[in-house]
């Protein structure tokens, strides 16, 4: 994937001065040698500095990781730790910082060898606090080299996600379609999490389309557009133009990406966008995104910033569907009931777009017409879409949002994508989350958001709640089991 931070985690130990140093150094050199073993050798740098009470050594570890190219932090309590040392220097660290402790390693050895980090993570947690610094803190913190290094690997697609985050910019082309108000949020947490965003007119746009009339790398982009659908290319007519509108977006990127290095976009794809530009651009969106640039649909800023967060942790493509419409009865009865687990009919929905999910992740797809604005256009300005189900597999639904009066929340839920038919139009798939019907109600219409949900293909809503958590959304909804009811849940349901 193109378009994501790769992250280099700074492993500093620190040592409580009357606890032995050799204690820390050495549970640090073995956690090093534990995630080369069980992991690479790449994500995590030893730094040789180990803390002893000592702000002078906090500055030469600090400068020592900078140095060799670290942008998350790693702190590792080799024993009880220095709280005031280990704390200034998260504090002065710019990027994602964790925590994490040894755990004793022998009951041969708990004279002289006990380092009691067990007890340190706690006057730890609270240095940060009084200091104002955040820092991911695992479940359970304290552990074997083994264990740490695992730790630190759960920690690798959370940093990648904030380091992200903190170097993006969002291109918007808007403004958002009329009477569409459920998308539209105010931007100060875009600002808060340390993104930037740039508003565009889709009259900015259009000049810049027009701009790419005739340019001469259009047929090359055709020709990968045309290996891409394979047989689904069934609008061979429409490929200039989607080509052109591609070099349009990825020279936009390059052109306004200004000092940050990541870039996703929320784009404008109705009303007039059809008729001016006479195509739908579902499909190069589909295609940006599967690359690892989201482009998200009507203009949805905070849509575009989910995606992305999924894009980082998962390393993979997404996509952003609308929660659209109930399973019919006779399906549920028919293909679901009693073939996928225990699901019940109200766990079960379907999630749409009009064509903007990568062909990576459809069983099978095809260029088609976008059929709800053909409804009200001519059909030949309403090509570009890339139709089919989405594969069956495991996947998230998640998204991060302002709320109107600039509350930052989040929601997540694992579930699945059923071998089901849709029987229907568009990229679209038959999902199934436990307890749905209840998320449903007392998380994202409750909670008041909008109808569009990222979707990452795989379980991530660990490192999803992490990431939301470190950025700062003040609750974060997901779907609770039947036996612990929601706070506006009616008991005598």
């Amino acid at each position: 994937m193109i378009n994501i931070p790769e992250v280099k985690i700074g492993l500093v130990a620190v040592s409580r001065d009357c606890f032995p140093a050799s204690l820390a150094v050495n549970r640090r050199k073995a956690l090093y040698e534990a995630y080369k073993k069980n992991f690479n050798d790449k994500d995590v740098y030893e730094c040789p500095v180990c803390i002893i009470e000592s702000e002078i050594q906090m500055v030469e570890a600090l400068e020592d990781i900078k140095k060799n190219g670290c942008n998350a932090l790693c702190v590792y309590l080799g024993n009880f730790g220095p709280e005031i040392s280990e704390s200034l220097l998260a504090k002065h660290f710019d990027g994602p910082i964790m925590f994490c402790a040894a755990a004793e390693e022998s009951q041969n050895d708990l004279i002289d060898g006990r380092g009691d980090a067990y007890c340190g993570m706690l006057n730890a947690s609270y240095n940060l606090a009084i200091r104002n610094t955040k820092a991911y803190i695992p479940e359970y913190p304290v552990g074997t080299a083994d264990e740490c290094a695992k730790m630190i690997n759960e920690f690798v697609p959370i940093a990648r996600a904030i380091v992200g985050v903190r170097d993006l910019k969002i291109i918007s082309f808007g403004p958002r379609p009329m009477n569409f108000l459920a998308c539209n949020a105010p931007i100060k947490q875009i600002f808060n999490m340390g993104a930037e965003i740039e508003e565009n007119s889709e009259l900015d746009l259009f000049e810049a389309f027009h701009k790419h009339d005739g340019d001469p790398r259009i047929p090359d982009v055709v020709k990968d557009m045309e290996n891409d659908l394979g047989a689904g290319n069934k609008k061979p007519e429409i490929l200039t133009k989607l080509a052109q509108y591609e070099l349009t977006l990825l020279d936009w990127i390059e052109e306004h990406r200004g000092y940050k290095k990541y870039v996703c976009i929320a784009g404008k794809c109705w009303p007039a966008f059809q008729t001016q530009f006479g195509f739908v651009p579902c499909y190069v969106n589909s295609r940006l995104t599967g690359r690892g640039i989201p482009v998200s649909c009507e203009v949805d800023i905070y849509g575009a910033l989910s995606e992305f967060i999924g894009t980082c942790v998962s390393g993979d493509a997404v996509t952003l569907l609308d929660i659209n419409n109930s399973v019919p009865a006779d399906m549920y009865e028919e293909s679901i009931k009693g073939k996928f687990g225990d699901y019940k009919h109200t766990d079960t929905f379907m999630g749409f777009h009009c064509g903007n999910t990568c062909t990576s992740k459809l069983a099978s797809c095809e260029m088609k017409f976008q059929r709800i604005m053909a409804r009200n256009l001519p059909e030949e300005v309403t090509q570009g879409t890339l139709e089919g189900d989405i594969m069956p597999g495991e996947i998230t639904f998640y998204r991060l949002q302002s709320t109107a009066d600039n509350h930052l929340r989040a929601y997540l839920a694992q579930g699945e994508v059923l071998n089901v038919p849709t029987r229907s139009f568009g990229g679209i798939g038959v999902f199934a989350i436990p307890e749905m019907g209840r998320f449903y109600r007392h998380v994202l219409i409750q909670q008041n958001f909008p109808h569009h949900g990222a979707v990452a293909f795989g379980h991530y809503g660990k490192a999803l709640f992490e990431v939301f958590k470190y950025l700062g959304a003040e609750t974060i909804g997901y779907n609770q089991p039947a036996s612990l009811p929601y706070p506006t849940e009616n008991p005598f349901c």
